[in-house]
């Protein structure tokens, strides 16, 4: 870097410092992924890539964080989203999922602190059919939080 360099912040910036315009940089994702695949063993499908854009990683960046626990407001604003309901609506999905994932936590707690003798109350309610604990909330008329 010299005298020419004007500090930008970008990630993928010219010998200048200038923004590199995203075609180019998803054009180089493309081509990297075609190198690695094209230097895999044929027999070796585990190891392809499937071809990406450069948004496509912004997504599994994203995704990745909101599986790991990151909370949404920080995810938002690591993407720049100036409102959180935003990544919300974008990232329903993932967030749903992590919702039922929860309440399978909450159901193995409840199981086991009914073998450990811990929280009786709680137990003695607790499906013992197999029916599952949301089944058997709904029927107690009980629902689970929806978002």
């Amino acid at each position: 870097m010299g005298p020419e360099w004007r500090e930008g912040g970008y990630v993928f910036a010219t010998v200048w410092g200038d923004p590199v315009p995203p075609d180019t940089v998803s054009s180089l994702v493309a081509d990297l992924i075609r190198a690695h695949n094209s230097s895999v063993a044929g027999d070796d499908r585990d190891g392809v890539l499937p071809l990406a854009r450069l948004h496509d990683l912004r997504h599994v960046h994203a995704t990745t964080l909101l599986l790991a626990g990151v909370p949404v407001h920080v995810v938002a604003a690591r993407l720049g989203h100036a409102d959180p309901s935003v990544t919300l609506r974008v990232y329903a999905h993932v967030i749903r999922d992590q919702v039922a994932e929860v309440a399978d936590v909450f159901a193995r707690s409840i199981a086991a602190s009914s073998t450990a003798g811990v929280s009786k109350s709680v137990s003695k309610k607790a499906p013992a059919d197999g029916r599952g604990l949301l089944s058997w909330a709904r029927s107690e008329g009980l629902e689970p939080p929806t978002f």
